[in-house]
């Protein structure tokens, strides 16, 4: 069973070594990665992604329950630990959603998989401002949608207990349910993003600087404060924006 992964730090792309040298993320927990555009965020999830051993640009290690990928007592199973959420997701395979789903659910031994093919397709529609349908074919679906869709898969079908979700602010979904429904059931969740609701939706963040791991904070008492402003102003944005696209007048 995971019970954490750690990030065993590197060097910058100065080589310099990375101010934080060993970071744990268990499960249950939210880690947010923040930093500037080319501060190296996206190589940060890529090196645990790979589950790099020192055999990245970065030097990184990732180590699973403390132990090294290889030499994880359930490295067999190790290709299924992780899943990713990214900003940019489209689908080339010419097929239907519920062939799709029910592929994925038989590849993965899931009983009875209809049933867990309704309760995807229901949380997609949940987060898609387009309602999707069994019958729709993936190649006919917009960006927004495909993300929906694959949000839904990685949280119902794919249930890997490691989840890394890269700028899905900009995946044209509801991003605060989406985050909601990925980070259910104590898995290890990291969240690249610029979205400052995001990062103290967050337990922690990590702030990159310069392809490195700069600091890490907690998400503060008064910080959970704002955030509750912030969630506030956005549901007040969302009313706005749906009565817009519904051809309202405000």
């Amino acid at each position: 069973m995971l019970e954490k992964i750690s990030i065993l730090g590197g060097n910058d792309k100065a080589g310099a070594a990375e101010p934080i040298k060993w970071l744990d993320v268990r499960t249950g927990e939210v880690l947010a990665v923040v930093g500037p555009t080319g501060s190296g965020k996206t190589q940060l999830i890529s090196d645990i992604e790979q589950y790099a051993s020192g055999d990245t640009p970065t030097g990184r290690s990732i180590l699973v329950n403390e132990q090294p990928a290889d030499k994880y007592a359930e490295s067999r199973k190790i290709k299924h630990l992780v899943a990713e959420v990214s900003q940019n997701m489209n689908f080339v395979i010419d097929m239907s959603i519920e062939e799709f789903l029910l592929m994925h659910a038989r590849i993965r031994s899931i009983d009875n998989p209809g049933k867990l093919v309704e309760e995807v397709l229901e949380v997609s529609n949940k987060l898609a401002g387009e309602p999707l349908s069994n019958t729709d074919n993936l190649t006919a679906l917009s960006g927004g949608q495909s993300r929906a869709l694959m949000v839904a898969d990685v949280a119902l079908i794919s249930n890997a207990p490691i989840v890394l979700i890269d700028e899905i602010e900009n995946a044209g979904i509801d991003r605060l349910k989406a985050l909601e429904f990925l980070t259910g059931n104590g898995k290890v969740v990291l969240v690249v993003t610029h979205d400052p609701t995001l990062m103290l939706l967050a337990s922690n963040r990590v702030v990159m600087k310069n392809g490195g791991m700069n600091k890490y904070l907690p998400t503060s008492g008064s910080e959970r404060e704002i955030l509750v402003q912030l969630t506030n102003i956005e549901k007040e944005v969302s009313l706005l924006r749906n009565r817009l696209r519904d051809g309202e007048t405000i």
